[in-house]
């Protein structure tokens, strides 16, 4: 009812005008009045021409809503400055002229200056109101875009603040963790260089291995959090990240018992992109034997990599990755590590398969093991 009010009302305005004119009794007056009240309706969309409608109601109906209605459109909508002009002259014309043009009195000067004034004040007043509510209305399209580009530079500066923050935070990480993990890594020489035990040293050559590991990896995820703020330098020296090729290697630093199974992957044609997807891959392993050490010390553990193919993506699934890692129960006589942990790792290996449009299942089996099984689609790596 509010869209339509605006559009019906003047044209019940102007018929009410064109009735109390014209009566009922004159048929040519009363037809051109209700002909430029109808125009009215598209109005909107042809300001001009309705414009143009209405003129001969006017100047034969002696109506008034109907052209003023128009022209008041008209300055609101085509607001040109040549257009105005002409449109007020033809209604100042259409008021001022008689109808018919041989009642005109040219020396009645006094008349002819009165209907002249009130012609020019008429065509003059919906002109200034169309202009004044055009130039609000812009104004207020100006202020609201300010508006919003106010907030998204105020969404900016927040951002820009967090990435400046998120790069600090990464450098006294880098500072705090690095100074540990070094510490770590020359501990483990020295014993390596000093003992004569070959397991000792075998276990302090490991360690010392792993320190360095972290070491790239840290530098690896500094690098990336003090790029996001800015630091596109350090970018630039980012170390590879793992992919499945390194996974060998994290099962036998892990002093797990471990079987790894991961010949359907091993060989295969990678697929442009799978980059992130192997990189997901070897990230679900990784936290998953963590979760070992910590809840089931002394479990064997199967760690299967299979490749989702174009045939097996035929039949339903995208094809990827599936990767399955599975634990026994704990052995009652191993002795399990306080290892600290906030219960976010599943949490974001989750997040991560579902970035990817993935899928990730964790849960205890029925012999007391766990299983964590991630299905890891190429389509978004």
């Amino acid at each position: 009812m509010l869209r339509i009010g605006p559009v019906v009302v003047p044209v019940l305005l102007s018929i009410a005008d064109a009735l109390l004119v014209n009566g009922l009794g004159m048929a040519l007056e009363l037809g051109v009045s209700v002909t430029a009240a109808a125009a009215l309706l598209l109005r909107r969309r042809w300001p001009l021409p309705v414009f143009l409608v209405t003129l001969p109601g006017l100047y034969i109906g002696y109506i008034w809503f109907a052209p003023m209605i128009a022209l008041y459109t008209l300055a609101v909508r085509r607001p040109g400055r040549v257009r105005l002009v002409g449109c007020a002259l033809l209604l100042i014309a259409a008021h001022f002229l008689p109808y018919p043009i041989s009642d005109f009195e040219p020396t009645a000067y006094r008349e002819n200056t009165q209907v002249l004034i009130d012609a020019t004040v008429s065509s003059a007043a919906p002109i200034a109101l169309g202009l004044l509510v055009r130039t609000r209305r812009e104004l207020a399209s100006r202020i609201e875009e300010l508006t919003r580009s106010m907030r998204r530079e105020d969404r900016l500066l927040a951002e820009r603040v967090k990435a400046t923050e998120r790069a600090r935070l990464a450098r006294e990480m880098h500072d705090v963790v690095a100074h540990q993990v070094s510490l770590i890594s020359l501990q483990a020489g020295a014993v390596q260089v000093s003992t004569a035990d070959e397991v000792a040293r075998t276990g302090a050559r490991t360690i010392r291995e792993l320190s360095i590991r972290t070491l790239e990896e840290l530098r690896h995820m500094v690098g990336v959090l003090r790029a996001a703020g800015g630091d596109t330098q350090e970018a630039r020296g980012l170390a590879p990240q793992p992919n499945l090729d390194e996974l060998p290697r994290l099962i036998e630093m892990s002093a797990l018992d471990v079987t790894y199974e991961g010949g359907a992957v091993a060989g295969a044609g990678r697929p442009s992109g799978a980059g992130t997807v192997e990189r997901a891959a070897y990230r679900t392993v990784q936290e998953a034997l963590t979760n070992v050490r910590k809840h089931a010390p002394g479990a064997r553990v199967r760690v299967r990599i299979d490749a989702v193919g174009p045939a097996d993506a035929a039949q339903g699934a995208e094809a990827g990755l599936l990767v399955e890692i599975r634990n026994g129960p704990p052995d009652a006589t191993a002795t399990a590590p306080a290892l600290p942990g906030g219960g976010h790792g599943l949490v974001g290996l989750r997040e991560r398969a579902q970035s990817l449009g993935g899928t990730l299942e964790a849960r205890p089996t029925s012999d007391g093991g766990f299983v964590v099984r991630a299905q890891l689609p190429y389509g978004r790596g």
